[in-house]
């Protein structure tokens, strides 16, 4: 558990009741009092200075005790944390996207935000096939080391959740409600289970905060920051999930879609997606090669991003590094050489080249690194 002392913390949830307070906004505070001291006298006209809104300013400088006591009092019972954007712990993808909340409370593992995540989303009333997919998918991602994120919505979004807790993974649900306010009502008991498994809920929104319609715009702009791709499962003209392939290309992320029949209603958002250049889709391997293709990219403009102390491997890593010769090997050796499928082994060498682990050559073909 990430702590910070009370006064800090006082001072973020006072930040955190401040409308329309923005990343910017937030790290402008932030400059001008590290611990954001500047909030325990607080005035509204200096605020203002430092490029605040008026109803951000005044709200920073008149706060509801009353509501900060129990927001605090909510932090403590519930052992949840808030995250500011300023903090090391702050998952680096959502920092990085261009609306990142200054703020975000999360219920469970923080941990879970810093791991390799793709965002899955779809429509509430799908059909049978596309709860199918949706479930397998998620459960092949899970078990290739990719963490899935998604809403907590009802329909696809259910589907994707407990596809990667079936596939023994992790999950974070974003919501568009307060953290004590699980909704829809109906998944309280899967929100339980993803806590169970490690998984996170999160959320930018306060505590007793409903969930509103305004607020899931704003939450799909976080699923879609979180995650290093989007895939739509299913979905109509009108959809939400559209919103959410919107915003991942606008934060420069991948766009997936599954297409389907051409009398399918709720597969006609996937097919504009496709016709406006989202990758089309028809298997897990189809999204794992085109991010690694586009990790290599961004690794080529950005050297520095490469993690400077990664993660001691698990078993499975070590099995396919051990693998790994330095002469340069296919996926289908690999295979052979470890009994792992290629759907873990392509995740996995993404992992490891993303890590320093692993080279790629052309062909499809890795070595291991030296030193390695």
């Amino acid at each position: 558990m990430i702590h910070r002392s009370e006064a800090v913390l006082r001072r973020r949830v006072i930040a955190a009741r401040a409308p329309g307070l923005t990343a910017p906004q937030f790290l402008s505070l932030a400059k001008a009092s590290p611990d954001l001291e500047l909030l325990d006298e607080p005035d509204e006209s200096a605020l203002r200075q430092l490029g605040l809104s008026t109803a951000a300013a005044r709200k920073l400088a008149a706060p509801d005790l009353a509501q900060i006591d129990a927001d605090l009092r909510w932090l403590d019972s519930s052992r949840a944390t808030l995250l500011a954007v300023t903090d090391e712990e702050f998952p680096e993808l959502l920092r990085l996207s261009p609306d990142a909340p200054p703020l975000l409370f999360v219920l469970g593992d923080p941990g879970a935000l810093a791991e390799p995540q793709i965002a899955m989303v779809g429509s509430r009333n799908p059909t049978a096939g596309g709860v199918a997919t949706a479930r397998d998918f998620a459960s092949k991602f899970a078990r290739a080391g990719i963490t899935i994120t998604s809403g907590l919505a009802l329909g696809i979004d259910a589907a994707c959740h407990e596809g990667a807790l079936a596939g023994g993974g992790l999950t974070v649900a974003v919501l568009g409600c307060g953290l004590d306010l699980i909704y829809p009502k109906a998944h309280e008991a899967l929100a339980g289970r993803i806590l169970g498994a490690a998984g996170a809920l999160v959320s930018e929104f306060p505590p007793a905060t409903p969930a509103l319609p305004e607020h899931f715009p704003q939450r799909n702009r976080i699923i879609a920051g979180l995650s290093v791709g989007t895939v739509v499962v299913e979905a109509a003209t009108r959809s939400g999930s559209l919103i959410t392939a919107r915003l991942a290309g606008i934060a420069g992320r991948e766009v997936f879609a599954l297409p389907g029949s051409i009398h399918n209603e709720r597969a006609r958002g996937c097919h504009e997606l496709i016709r406006q250049g989202a990758k089309l889709v028809e298997c897990v391997e189809d999204v794992l090669c085109e991010l690694k293709i586009s990790f290599a990219s961004q690794l080529l403009a950005s050297p520095t991003t490469v993690a400077k102390n990664p993660p001691v491997l698990d078993k499975a890593y070590k099995i396919l590094l051990d693998a790994l010769a330095f002469e340069p090997a296919n996926v289908d050796c690999l295979i052979e050489r470890t009994g792992l499928n290629s759907e873990s082994i392509t995740s996995m060498l993404l992992i490891l080249e993303l890590e320093g682990h692993v080279a790629p050559h052309p062909g499809g073909r890795y070595s291991r690194m030296a030193g390695q």
